[in-house]
């Protein structure tokens, strides 16, 4: 395998990486950001009110985007694996 060729790897691999965890990490942001909003307008500053929101956010989140999820990681799996004989070289 050329240093060319494994920079490629991983690069694709860094970038789905990305890709993959780009929803829960921005439902998490919004979700923190709507509740410490509404914190500042309120005056309550609990912190329970700060981590259960996000959580439930972020399960949804998973429950709606898993076949995306797992369709995703199968393709860049499967694509890995038919590019194993050009890494010998």
């Amino acid at each position: 395998m050329t240093p060319d060729y494994a920079i490629e790897v991983l690069k694709k691999m860094m970038t789905e990486a990305i890709i993959l965890a780009a929803p829960f990490l921005m439902t998490a942001m919004i979700v923190g950001i709507l509740v410490s909003l509404f914190q500042a307008v309120t005056s309550l500053q609990e912190q329970t009110m700060t981590f259960v929101p996000k959580a439930l956010a972020v399960v949804g989140v998973l429950f709606i985007a898993l076949p995306w999820l797992l369709r995703s990681l199968l393709d860049f799996t499967v694509e890995m694996v038919n590019r194993m004989p050009l890494m010998v070289h």
